[in-house]
């Protein structure tokens, strides 16, 4: 059988109609294989009937661009050029004449283009959209892959074109930021206990990961990402609970607290919520927390800590050679130095660093890897002393229910950076080509890129509700 399909288009006022041959299809029905279209019939179709609805859209615009609208008079065509636009069905060169104004008292210019108007960009909204969304989750190579193998994209469309668009849509999103915040406190702390009572609970974790650098002589370079959690109360459980992530490279970053700001106020947090705080302890996140809700418990993820003595109990293995007796010793007072820390007695555990240190100087001469095991007391006490304030009780938290592990710390990590930024497959990055992806990534993992493009552009069509990405 034959199928010939035709694209009937209506004029506005539906008095004349413009008929198309838009495609002709010989098609058997022998066969399994012979019924319905093929992918390749399907793109040629689509291919072909982008072509013809674009043109009759320009064709129309350009018609209507043909009078002034102040003055009446016909803007004769000056000059003959042509623009590109990439959609999602394929890259087509429109006819884009340059007119003159004609005798308008109020142009400042001679002669202008009327489609520039129109085309404000050379990439279709959905097709940019679709781009950014898929790269933020997967390599730019495997994005541009899954395009074409579904769409009749050009075969010039190449991995640098994917990896532009993409962090365009970033620096647009970063731009509209406005200024970075001084402060992240809102009001006094004498209102805050005249607010409300916080409707449902979360938690708050910030840590940072590392970047195999492609660029530098430096092997890699730092991100810090966080995540921001919301659960409401029973009464409340048809709310979802609601997410936020940031992500971002410290040394590119100008905004941070601004980010760090949104990324906390937006599922609602209040000056009075007690939520808390959970990180690596670095010295700048310790002051960002404080600035951020001072009201709310910051704690050091015990995680960092059993880290540090892992190693001090691993060199404390290796004083058995030593002196046997000095040793067993020795190693009676890391398990008690840990004791001390999972109940938050830092005093005590402080002094127990001491009398170890002492404790295990008569092996300077005949232990091989006694420097080693100084400087990881020395790394113990000073993680200590600058994080005083966060270590906790842990095992009171623990026997209440409360949460002390990093899991949900290292989840972010894992979600926003690991994923995407892979080591197993040696991916290389410059600084600012992840920071930028970073922005993206985020948007897309909390299902906000959609909401983003339909407030820059109304009128595209896409799902009312956006469902987050699988991370």
């Amino acid at each position: 059988m034959r199928v010939k399909l035709q694209l009937v288009m209506c004029s506005d006022e539906g008095q004349e109609e413009t008929v198309t041959e838009v495609i002709t299809l010989d098609k058997h029905h022998q066969r399994l294989e012979h019924l319905g279209l093929t992918l390749a019939e399907a793109t040629q179709l689509l291919s072909t009937l982008q072509h013809h609805l674009l043109q009759h859209q320009v064709d129309t615009f350009l018609d209507r661009c043909a009078t002034c609208a102040d003055w009446g008079a016909l803007g004769q065509v000056k000059a003959h050029a042509s623009r590109s636009l990439r959609t999602l069905f394929g890259t087509y060169k429109l006819y884009s004449p340059r007119r003159e104004h004609g005798d308008c008292p109020r142009r400042k210019t001679a002669s202008f283009r009327p489609l520039s108007a129109l085309l404000t960009a050379s990439v279709a909204p959905e097709l940019l959209y679709r781009e950014a969304k898929g790269a933020s989750l997967v390599s730019y190579g495997m994005r541009l892959e899954a395009l074409k193998d579904f769409l009749p994209l050009e075969v010039t469309l190449d991995v640098k074109t994917v990896r532009y668009d993409t962090l365009q849509v970033a620096k647009r999103l970063a731009a509209e930021g406005g200024d970075d915040h001084h402060h992240c406190i809102d009001g006094s702390p004498s209102d805050w206990d005249l607010l409300p009572r916080p409707d449902g609970s979360g938690q708050v974790g910030i840590d940072g990961g590392y970047v195999r650098n492609g660029f530098a002589k430096k092997p890699h370079f730092a991100v810090r990402v966080g995540k921001s959690t919301r659960s409401f109360l029973e009464e409340d459980d048809h709310k979802a609970p609601s997410s936020q992530r940031f992500g971002f490279v410290p040394t590119l970053e100008t905004k941070p607290k601004r980010r760090l700001y949104e990324v906390l106020h937006s599922p609602g947090l209040q000056m009075n919520q007690d939520i808390p705080f959970r990180s690596d302890g670095h010295d700048t996140l310790r002051a960002r927390q404080r600035e951020m809700s001072p009201k709310a418990p910051h704690i050091l993820a015990w995680f960092q800590l059993t880290l540090k003595l892992t190693v001090l109990e691993q060199y404390g293995k290796g004083l058995g050679p030593c002196e046997a007796a000095l040793g067993e010793a020795i190693r009676e007072q890391i398990a008690r130095l840990q004791w001390s820390l999972w109940h938050g007695q830092v005093d005590k555990a402080h002094s127990q660093i001491e009398d170890l240190a002492s404790a295990s100087e008569p092996c300077n001469e005949t232990y091989s890897r006694f420097k080693h095991l100084r400087k990881a007391l020395s790394e113990l006490r000073t993680s200590m002393v600058n994080n005083r304030p966060l270590i906790p009780n842990y095992g009171q938290r623990y026997h209440h229910g409360e949460a002390i592990a990093p899991g949900f710390v290292e989840s972010t990590v894992h979600q926003v950076v690991r994923k995407r930024f892979c080591k197993k497959q040696q991916m290389q990055w410059s600084k600012p080509g992840a920071h930028w992806l970073l922005q993206t990534r985020v948007k897309t993992l909390d299902g906000e890129l959609g909401a983003l493009f339909k407030r820059w552009y109304p009128d595209m069509d896409r799902e009312v509700e956006e469902m987050p990405a699988a991370a």
